[in-house]
């Protein structure tokens, strides 16, 4: 028997529609006249998109891979657009969709974190009305299943969109905990800078991307180590200022420099998906360079160098970051409404460091 709960979206769920944990930035591609985009320039939810939670299992193993179906339909008399990062299932619903609990303890995530480009219209689906999309999603290694018990499965409308955290009903399932995955960038590593699949051209382009990204972290430490004050600078990317956020800034951007200067910081040039990079924030120092990442310039808005700024401030051990915006207007815009949440974003430390346009 499948077990299915259904959640309903309507304007006010949210700002954005993320169904992959990004919203588009500029330079995304605009639907087709007649069609609703899920994830407008406007910011709300069509009303009528019905998201349905199920699985077939009921109990699953410890050896058993953990998953659950997600299907979105579309119920309204025009056809809607979704954000699904091209047509592979596993891209769609690879990142932090979900809020998942074990006996009603909050269970934490443990896969990838990603820094994305703008979506281009390859990236989205069109459902027509009446029409669904089904995708499974293998949540084994992306969440914390080492405690056996009822886990609670709901997909969440928020996270790199608009930071909401309002889920849908949940499907609970009975799941044999089992080992964290074990991750070959968990391989202990002694000094310097090491690479897994990168030809000789790529390791130069990381190189000259890693010296980008240390003079934009020295750059960013040195300006937090001077007076605190509400600086332009400051303010844009971190909002209003406080002694204790400036701090806290200030740690972090130590702590990339570190990381840069004295970690053995490792490069996988293997990753095919269209995205500039990701980590496993909770196996450092291995970074995972995408097709966007060779593309972007050394330095700049957007560059190689920033995105290493970016995935190193994603480690526990560095920084911590989420992914809560993704993009200079939506980075600025956290700033400025919620400045805490701006110190927890990749993309506004990756922005401060790359300072550009410059800002005093």
């Amino acid at each position: 028997m499948k077990h299915m709960n259904t959640f309903c979206w309507s304007p006010a769920v949210a700002l954005c529609l993320s169904l992959l944990g990004g919203c588009a930035e500029e330079g995304g591609e605009s639907p087709p006249a007649g069609e609703v985009l899920a994830e407008d320039g406007a910011g709300l939810v069509e009303q009528g998109l019905v998201v349905d939670v199920s699985s077939d299992v009921a109990a699953f193993r410890a050896d058993a891979r953990v998953l659950v179906e997600v299907t979105f339909t579309n119920d309204t008399d025009r056809p809607i657009r979704l954000l699904t990062w091209g047509e592979g299932a596993a891209d769609m619903l690879e990142d932090d969709l979900f809020a998942v609990t074990v006996d009603g303890a909050s269970v934490r995530y443990i896969g990838p974190h990603y820094k994305r480009p703008p979506p281009g219209d390859a990236d989205y689906t069109t459902i027509a009305p009446g029409d669904s999309l089904s995708r499974t999603a293998d949540i084994s290694d992306l969440y914390d299943l080492t405690r056996t018990g009822t886990y609670s499965v709901h997909y969440t409308d928020g996270h790199a969109a608009t930071g909401a955290r309002r889920a849908s009903g949940a499907v609970d399932v009975r799941v044999a905990g089992r080992p964290l995955p074990r991750r070959d960038d968990q391989a202990p590593r002694i000094g310097g800078v090491s690479y897994v699949k990168c030809t000789v051209t790529q390791q130069s382009g990381v190189l000259e991307a890693l010296q980008a990204s240390s003079v934009m972290a020295d750059g960013a430490a040195s300006y937090l180590n001077g007076a605190p004050s509400g600086t332009p600078r400051y303010t844009k990317w971190f909002g209003a200022f406080s002694d204790a956020r400036w701090s806290t800034a200030k740690s972090h951007y130590g702590a990339i420099k570190d990381a840069i200067d004295t970690k053995p910081v490792q490069f996988d040039c293997g990753c095919k998906k269209t995205y500039y990079a990701y980590v496993y924030p909770d196996s450092p120092y291995k970074i995972y360079l995408c097709k966007a990442f060779w593309a972007a310039p050394v330095s700049g808005t957007d560059s190689r160098g920033g995105t290493l700024i970016h995935e190193l401030s994603h480690f526990t051990a560095v920084a911590g970051t989420d992914d809560h915006v993704y993009g200079q207007t939506g980075a600025a815009s956290l700033a400025a409404s919620d400045p805490t949440q701006a110190l927890n974003n990749a993309d506004n430390h990756e922005y401060f460091a790359e300072n550009t346009p410059v800002l005093p």
